[in-house]
C-alpha cells in the first residue's frame, strides 16, 4: 500500500512545469523558511516569543536526533533505490524513514501551533507541502512522512511536558541574548513584535 500511494503522488509529477518548480522549491527550500521565520521571530520578538522561538527550534533539532535514531533501529531504502523512480532532485540513498525535512517542519510547527496559532497554522500548511512534496519529487515513501509527523507529534508533547525543567535554561539563553542587545544598543529590546 506504501509504494502505491507513493506512485499515486509521484505519478502526477513530470505534467506540468510550475507545479514541479513549486514542489522541487518546497522540498529544497521550505526548511530554510522555517529556520528564517524562527530567527525572525528570535529577533523581533518580546521575550515570550523569544522563548517559544528558541523552544521549537530545540523541538526540531530534537526531532532529527529521533530519526537518527530510528534509521539505525529501522533501515528502509528509498523509493529510488528499491525501485525504478525517476527523481525530480538528486538525493543521497540513505535511510528513508522518517523523513528528516517532514521531521523538522512539523516538529517546528507543531511547537508554534500550540503558543502561538495562527503563526503555528501557517507552519503547518508549509508543513504539510514539504512532506508531500517530498513524495512528489520521489525522495520518500507516504509512511515515512506519516512517521514523521509522529516522531514530531511526540517530540513537541515530550518537549512541552519538559518546559518546567527547561525553563531556566531557555529563560537564561534570552536573558543573556537581551542584556548583550541593551549593552550594544544602549535601550532596552523588550519593545518588540508581541507587545
Amino acid at each position: 500500500m506504501n509504494y502505491r500511494l507513493f506512485k499515486d503522488i509521484h505519478g502526477l509529477a513530470g505534467h506540468n512545469h510550475v507545479i514541479d518548480a513549486f514542489m522541487i522549491f518546497c522540498t529544497n527550500k521550505a526548511i530554510y523558511i522555517f529556520a528564517i521565520a524562527l530567527l525572525l521571530i528570535w529577533i523581533f520578538g518580546n521575550k515570550s516569543y523569544k522563548r517559544d522561538a528558541l523552544y521549537a527550534g530545540i523541538t526540531g533539532i530534537v526531532g532529527l536526533i529521533a530519526n537518527v535514531i530510528i534509521s539505525h533501529i529501522y533501515y528502509e531504502k528509498r523509493p529510488f533505490v528499491a525501485h525504478h523512480v525517476h527523481t525530480l532532485i538528486s538525493h543521497a540513498a540513505d535511510a528513508s524513514f522518517p523523513s528528516d525535512h517532514a521531521t523538522g517542519s512539523f516538529a517546528i510547527a507543531f511547537f508554534m501551533l500550540i503558543r502561538h496559532r495562527k503563526i503555528g497554522g501557517l507552519m503547518l500548511i508549509l508543513a504539510l507541502l514539504t512532506g508531500f512534496s517530498r513524495i512528489y519529487c520521489g525522495i520518500h515513501y507516504p509512511f515515512d512522512v506519516v512517521g514523521s509527523i509522529v516522531v514530531a507529534f511526540i517530540v513537541t508533547f515530550v518537549i512541552t511536558k519538559l518546559a518546567p525543567i527547561l525553563d531556566p535554561l531557555v529563560n537564561a539563553i534570552v536573558s543573556l541574548y537581551l542584556s548583550i542587545i541593551g549593552k550594544l544598543t544602549g535601550r532596552s529590546s523588550e519593545k518588540t513584535i508581541g507587545q
